[in-house]
C-alpha cells in the first residue's frame, strides 16, 4: 500500500533559527542605513504608469538591489503558486509551465504532489533568476464566488494548511523563498481594499489562523504576506495583534512580513505592528517605509532596533534557503526541462480531476464509439487559467480580453493544451467533430447524430473581481440542456475557479470538475475520459445547491466600492460579518444548518469501488487511527481516506476534517491505512485573561473514516474524561 499522510514532514528550514538570525544580525551591523532602507520599500518591477522597471530587475513583482560588498544578492521576486507569471509581458518570449489551479491541488489530497509541484515552481523560478516566489495561497474559501479562489487550496483549514505547507516546502527546497498569503481572511475580491473581515478570535483561531499555522509549521515559509482587507477594523498589514502577537510572538515566526502590493497605509503604526516591507510602494499614496520611516526613526517614534529587525528577518530567510551561498553564475538564466515539468503538471491534473456523476457507465467512454462530438469555446486550442498576478502564459497561449488591475491589462488566457486533438488521439473514433457552441441549433443537430458528446463548459475568474453568482456565464446552461435532451450520453467537463450551479445535472450522463487544469491538461482529461486514468480527485470545497444556502447570499455591487489598490477610493469601509458561520466554514456550515449541498466536500467518484471498515481510534498523547480499506472493484485506483471528528452533545461541534491519506490499491486489494489526527481540530479555542489556547473538553467525540464529509462508512466514539489544553 502506498499512502500520502498529511504529516509527511520535510526538514524545517528554520530548524536552527537562532544561529541563522545571529548570522543575519552580523551582516546587518555591517550595512549602512541607505543599504538597509533600500530593502524596506520598493516599486513593482514592471512598467506601471510613470514607474519604470528598475535597473537590474529581471522584470516581475519586485526587485531589491544587491549589496555586493557583503555578498548579498539582489532580491528578484516573482508571482505565484501556479508557476512563474509574466505580467504585462515584461519578459518578452518568456516560457513557463502552467500548473493546475490550487483548487486542483487541494482536490488531489496528495501531499507528495503538493511538494513536487512546489519544487517545479522553485526550479523554474531559480532557473530564471528569481529567488523569492509570491506563492502559498492559504486563504480559506469562505465566499465561493470569490474571483481568486482558484489560487487557494480549499475551504478546510487542515487540508489548506497541509497541502499549502508541502507546496511551500517544495519551493524552498530549491533555494527559493516562498511566501504564504494572504494573512488572513481575504475572502473576496469585490471591494478587497475596502472590506473589513469581522471575526471573533476563537473563530479565526479554529479556521483561518489554523490554516496558516499548519502551513507555517510544515513549510517554514520565508515570508508572510497580509492581504488588502481589514480585519476587525484594522488593515491586515498593520494588525499588531495578528502580526506581532500571534505570528511573531506566539508562533515565534522568524521570517519577514511583506505587504501586498499597494496595501500599506501608514508608517509608524505599520512598522510597530510588525510589517517589515512595503511592497509595490508606487501603488500606495506615499512611500511609507521610505523617507517617512527614516524621519520616524530620527524623531524616536520608531526605534532603530525595529529597522534592524526588519532587515535581519529578511536575511534570516535568505540564509535559511541558501540564497547567500548560491554562486553568482547560478543567478543567471538556466535551462529548464519543460517536457518533464509538463508531465508533472499532467499528473497533478489527473489526480485533481473530480468525477461528480457517472450514470450507467457513461465514463470511461467505450472505444467502440464511432462518432464523438466535442463542444466548447477554444477547446481546439487549450484550457483556461485564472486571471491576475498568478496567471501563467506558456508560449502558444491564446490571449483574449480580460480585465485591468492596478493599471495593468489582465488577459483571459487559454494555455496551449489542444483538447480536441487529444481526444482524437486517445479514442479510436472514426470521426471527432468540434463546435465552439455558439450555435445551439447546430450543436443539437450534431449531438443527435453522435455516439457521445463532450461539452467543455467554462467559467473564468480573476484577481480583482468576483464571479457574479454561481451560474455558468453566457448561454452555456441552455446549450448543455439542449444537447443533453438530444443525446443522453453527454459528458460535461467544467473548467472553473470554484463551484458552479448545474440546472442540467439530472439530464447529463457524466460530470467532471477539472478546475483550471494547466499545461498537461489535454493528456490528463483525455486519459480520464477514455479510462487510461482512474479519477481519484475529491472536492476541496462544497458545491451549493443554490446561492440561498450561503451564509451571505447577497453580493456587493462592484460599482459602489473600490476593488484594487492605486485606484481612487469610493464609499466607506464595508463590514463583512464572518461570525455568521464563525469557524464553521464550508461543509461545516452546511452540516450545522442542516443544508443539503449539490455535492459535499470530499466527494469524488471512481471507476472502481472502495470499502472502508474496522476503524480503530487510539486516544492518548496523540490520536491515531487505523482503518481497513479495500478496492472491491475490477481496476486499480486511489482512495482518499478522510477522517472527521465531531463532539457530540449540546456543547459539541459538527464534523471537521482531522486527517487524510491517499492510498493506492490494486483491484481486489485489502490493506490498512494508519493516520495521526490533528489535535487542534478536536479542540475549541478559549480566550482567557492570561492568553487563550485550544482545549479538548471532556465529552464524547465521534470519529469517522469516510469517503466524503457526509459519508457514514465507519465510525467510533471515544470519551475524553479530562480537559486537555494545547498551546495556541
Amino acid at each position: 500500500m502506498n499512502s500520502t499522510p498529511q504529516n509527511s514532514l520535510h526538514p524545517a528550514i528554520f530548524a536552527d533559527a537562532q544561529t541563522l538570525r545571529a548570522q543575519a544580525e552580523r551582516l546587518v551591523t555591517q550595512m549602512s542605513e541607505d543599504e538597509k532602507f533600500s530593502w524596506l520599500s520598493g516599486p513593482m518591477a514592471i512598467p506601471v504608469g510613470d514607474t519604470q522597471k528598475p535597473a537590474g530587475a529581471i522584470g516581475s513583482a519586485a526587485y531589491y538591489p544587491a549589496i555586493p560588498r557583503l555578498g548579498i544578492p539582489a532580491m528578484q521576486q516573482a508571482d505565484a503558486s501556479l508557476g512563474i507569471s509574466n505580467i504585462g509581458n515584461v519578459r518578452p518570449g518568456d516560457h513557463a509551465t502552467g500548473l493546475p489551479s490550487s483548487l486542483a491541488l487541494g482536490a488531489s489530497f496528495n501531499t507528495r504532489l503538493a511538494y513536487e509541484s512546489g519544487a517545479l515552481v522553485g526550479r523554474e523560478a531559480r532557473a530564471k533568476g528569481f529567488n523569492v516566489q509570491l506563492a502559498g495561497g492559504i486563504n480559506l474559501i469562505r465566499e465561493p464566488r470569490c474571483g481568486r479562489n482558484f489560487e487557494y487550496v480549499s475551504e478546510d483549514p487542515l487540508l489548506s494548511g497541509v497541502m499549502g505547507g508541502h507546496s511551500v516546502a517544495g519551493i524552498q527546497a530549491q533555494g527559493v523563498v516562498s511566501t504564504v498569503k494572504h494573512f488572513i481572511a481575504n475572502g473576496q475580491e469585490t471591494g478587497r481594499v475596502m472590506v473589513s473581515s469581522n471575526l471573533s478570535e476563537p473563530a479565526m483561531r479554529e479556521s483561518d489562523l489554523l490554516a496558516f499555522q499548519i502551513a507555517i509549521e510544515l513549510g517554514n515559509p520565508g515570508a508572510v504576506m497580509p492581504g488588502y482587507n481589514l480585519i476587525n477594523g484594522d488593515y491586515a498589514s498593520e494588525h499588531g495583534f495578528l502580526i506581532n502577537h500571534v505570528l511573531k510572538g506566539q508562533w515565534r515566526y522568524p521570517g519577514w512580513v511583506m505587504s501586498d502590493w499597494g496595501a500599506t497605509h501608514s508608517t509608524v503604526k505599520a512598522a510597530l505592528a510588525g510589517l517589515d516591507v512595503q511592497s509595490g510602494a508606487n501603488l500606495d499614496d506615499q512611500a511609507y517605509f521610505g523617507q517617512a520611516l527614516r524621519n520616524a526613526v530620527k524623531d524616536g517614534r520608531v526605534p532603530q532596533s525595529r529597522i534592524d529587525d526588519m532587515v535581519t528577518r529578511i536575511l534570516t530567510s535568505l540564509l535559511a534557503v541558501g540564497i547567500l551561498d548560491q554562486a553568482e553564475a547560478e543567478s543567471k538564466p538556466q535551462p529548464i526541462d519543460f517536457s518533464a515539468h509538463k508531465l508533472i503538471a499532467q499528473r497533478q491534473a489527473e489526480e485533481g480531476i473530480v468525477l461528480l456523476k457517472n450514470d450507467a457507465g457513461c465514463l470511461p467512454i467505450p472505444q467502440k464509439r464511432k462518432r464523438i462530438l466535442v463542444i466548447g469555446e477554444h477547446a481546439d486550442h487549450g484550457v483556461l487559467c485564472g486571471g491576475g498576478s498568478s496567471a501563467v502564459t506558456p508560449l502558444g497561449s491564446l490571449k483574449k480580453q480580460g480585465t485591468t488591475i492596478m493599471g495593468v491589462g489582465v488577459d483571459k488566457v487559454y494555455q496551449p493544451a489542444p483538447l480536441v486533438a487529444a481526444i482524437a488521439e486517445e479514442s479510436s473514433a472514426e470521426e471527432v467533430t468540434f463546435l465552439d457552441g455558439s450555435d445551439i441549433d447546430l450543436a443539437v443537430f450534431e449531438a443527435g447524430r453522435s455516439d457521445v458528446v463532450i461539452v467543455f463548459a467554462q467559467e473564468w475568474r480573476s484577481e480583482g473581481l468576483d464571479a457574479v453568482g454561481l451560474g455558468l456565464p453566457g448561454n452555456q446552461d441552455a446549450l448543455i440542456g439542449a444537447v443533453a435532451a438530444a443525446n443522453r450520453a453527454t459528458v460535461v467537463v467544467i473548467q472553473s475557479g470554484g463551484p458552479v450551479l448545474m440546472p442540467w445535472k439530472d439530464e447529463v450522463g457524466a460530470i467532471l470538475a477539472v478546475w483550471y487544469p494547466g499545461s498537461g491538461a489535454a493528456a490528463a482529461i483525455s486519459g480520464i475520459l477514455f479510462g487510461r486514468v482512474n479519477p481519484s480527485g475529491h472536492l476541496p470545497l462544497t458545491f451549493p445547491a443554490s446561492e440561498s444556502q450561503l451564509p451571505r447570499p447577497e453580493q456587493i455591487d462592484p460599482e459602489t466600492t473600490t476593488s484594487n489598490p492605486g485606484m481612487p477610493r469610493k464609499g466607506g469601509i464595508i463590514p463583512i460579518d464572518y461570525d455568521i458561520e464563525g469557524s464553521d466554514v464550508g461543509y461545516r456550515w452546511f452540516a450545522r444548518e442542516g443544508l443539503k449541498p449539490l455535492f459535499p466536500f470530499g466527494f469524488g467518484l471512481s471507476y472502481t469501488q472502495y470499502e472502508i471498515s474496522g476503524l480503530n481510534v487510539a486516544y492518548g498523547e496523540h490520536i491515531k487511527t487505523s482503518v481497513q480499506v479495500m478496492n472491491s472493484g475490477k481496476r486499480a485506483g486511489k482512495l482518499v481516506v478522510q477522517c472527521y471528528v465531531a463532539r457530540l452533545g449540546e456543547e459539541g461541534f459538527v464534523r471537521r476534517l482531522a486527517g487524510f491519506a491517499k492510498v493506492d490499491l490494486d483491484a481486489g486489494q485489502h490493506s490498512i491505512a494508519e493516520l495521526e489526527l490533528e489535535l487542534r481540530v478536536f479542540a475549541r479555542y478559549e480566550e482567557g485573561p492570561d492568553g487563550g489556547g485550544f482545549k479538548i473538553a471532556t465529552g464524547t467525540y465521534r470519529v469517522w473514516a469516510a469517503q466524503h464529509a457526509e459519508a457514514e462508512d465507519a465510525y467510533q466514539d471515544i470519551v475524553v474524561d479530562e480537559d486537555r489544553f494545547i498551546a495556541p
